[in-house]
């Protein structure tokens, strides 16, 4: 078990290198809600998550990360929300990691990266576009998340990978972004654009096909397979990451927990990629 339930002092020596952050919110989904008992269940199924990573050849054992808990935002209007999300990343020592929560927690932690890093760069694995100016009656919705991030980040800063769900509407309002693709995959042309710059990285678990991660609130099938995104967070390693996050797991969706133990092997491998940098 490499995360706690509760708030704990960084694994290692000195200073942290990660802090770990939960934000379990999920009142801004648009179809079936759920993520809020996401940070808890993340802890639950790291559990049965070795430290060592075989393919990065990293161990936690060697590196600080303190997991402060979850914020208390669960009841809170979403703009109230995104104020705690801001000032928690704002806080945290070394690599912040935030677990959602449905997508929207992400606008909060982008913002107050974009603060301190100008050049922030968003990397989004979705299978969505997500560019809904309001939705549902609120431009808070989960499904309005890129448009919130074009509000701290340059549109053409944002690339999205793994895209294959969206309106007409979306799929115009999306040009102009730095990437907006199917593939879950970066060419070179990406990765000049990324290579040199701080980067954020959010990762939508419905990225992936529902056979790997059923317990979300918007499955979208046709997706590639969980191999595949941890794949490509290794091969993302040797960018400058400055953020995470994992959202939109929704565990009473998924009675196997599989989506939770994926989303803890996500977290293990980001953490021991930019964490111990």
């Amino acid at each position: 078990m490499f995360l706690a339930a509760h708030p704990q002092g960084a694994r290692g020596r000195g200073r942290p290198a990660a802090t770990v952050i939960g934000v379990p919110y999920d009142a801004t989904a648009s179809f079936r809600r759920g993520a809020r008992f996401a940070p808890a269940a993340i802890r639950w199924a790291s559990q049965s998550i070795e430290s060592y990573s075989p393919v990065l050849d990293r161990d936690l054992e060697e590196v600080a990360v303190v997991d402060i808990g979850d914020l208390p935002v669960e009841h809170l209007p979403a703009e109230a929300m995104i104020d705690e999300v801001v000032r928690a990343v704002g806080a945290a020592a070394g690599l912040p990691v935030v677990l959602g929560g449905v997508h929207t927690v992400t606008a909060g932690a982008v913002r107050a990266l974009a603060a301190r890093h100008p050049a922030l760069r968003a990397l989004i694995l979705d299978a969505h576009l997500d560019l809904h100016e309001e939705y549902e009656g609120t431009r808070w919705s989960h499904a309005s998340t890129t448009c919130r991030l074009m509000e701290s980040v340059r549109k053409d800063r944002i690339a999205l990978l793994g895209v294959r769900a969206g309106t007409r509407e979306e799929f115009a309002a999306g040009r102009g972004l730095l990437a907006a693709e199917r593939r879950l995959a970066v060419d070179r042309t990406l990765w000049s654009q990324l290579e040199g710059h701080p980067v954020y990285l959010s990762v939508d678990i419905d990225v992936v096909d529902p056979s790997a991660a059923p317990g979300t609130g918007n499955p979208e099938p046709g997706g590639p397979a969980a191999e595949e995104l941890l794949d490509l967070l290794r091969i993302l390693a040797p960018l400058r990451v400055v953020g995470v996050d994992v959202v939109e797991v929704a565990p009473p969706y998924d009675a196997s927990g599989r989506t939770a133990v994926l989303a803890a092997t996500l977290l293990r491998e980001a953490l021991l990629a930019w964490g111990a940098a």
